[in-house]
């Protein structure tokens, strides 16, 4: 009994011992689903993820400024590429963990039925998208409005990033807005008054990459954590949030 107990004791102590904190920067539209991937990997592991959310862009500059993150989560390919160039990420540790969808959505139950020929209309007050210097989502929105040659027509509201644009669509205070699809599946409107998924043409690919920073180079925990969100069973997760991913679609770098 005595060297059973001595085992447990040896076995917790190690797992006390081994288990990490790492420090994960998130793109705001994969917020809900960062959240249930972290939870399930801290209780399979032992592991502490902390996470951190914002605008891809102003990730992107806390990074080049210090920032402690061990991994980063964009909700872009080039801010992940630049920080490969600038030395600040760790050799072929990149791949796109999600695509995403962008849609055009309103509470108003008079839009409720949202197209293209709603948006070229006009009859709404104020439309909402993440800023395009910031937020890549609010990139794909305005090539969305340049290509339906709205860009300079439309009175819009800009959000910081892809969440607060859609708590504005959210609160009314934007009559309509472009948001992620992977929001509305979170909020529970996958299919009542889902909105408009906008047509790939009239944007460039949301292809959202993952990179290992310097700091996590050293990292068992960081390192687990990538090869765990590339598990099928973490990929069929990110796919019940409206994102598509390699086992969807062909995913090149």
């Amino acid at each position: 009994m005595f060297r059973s107990l001595s085992l447990i004791l040896i076995i917790c102590f190690s797992n006390h011992v081994w288990a990490e904190k790492i420090k994960v920067a998130v793109a705001s539209n994969f917020m809900v689903p960062m959240k249930a991937i972290a939870s399930e990997f801290e209780k399979e592991t032992g592991h502490k993820v902390v996470l951190s959310f914002g605008s891809s862009g102003k990730i992107f500059a806390q990074i080049r400024y210090g920032a402690p993150f061990q991994l980063f989560f964009s909700a872009d390919q080039a801010k992940p590429i630049a920080l490969q160039q600038a030395g600040n990420v760790v050799a072929e540790s990149r791949f796109t963990y999600a695509i995403g969808t962008l849609v055009l959505w309103s509470t108003n139950l008079g839009l409720s039925e949202l197209s293209q020929d709603v948006l070229v209309s006009e009859a709404y007050n104020k439309l909402a998208l993440a800023n395009p210097k910031l937020a890549p989502y609010g990139t794909a929105a305005a090539q969305v409005l340049d290509n339906l040659k709205l860009g300079d027509d439309v009175k819009k509201v800009y959000g910081e990033n892809i969440a607060q644009t859609f708590q504005y669509v959210l609160t009314g205070n934007a009559d309509l807005g472009f948001v992620a699809k992977s929001q509305l599946i979170a909020l529970g409107q996958k299919s009542k008054n889902a909105g408009w998924e906008v047509p790939q043409h009239l944007h460039s690919p949301i292809k959202q990459d993952v990179v290992l920073l310097r700091r996590g180079e050293n990292s068992v925990a960081a390192k687990a954590f990538l090869k765990y969100v590339k598990s099928d069973k973490i990929q069929k997760m990110i796919e019940s949030y409206g994102y598509q991913t390699s086992s969807t679609t062909e995913i090149k770098n």
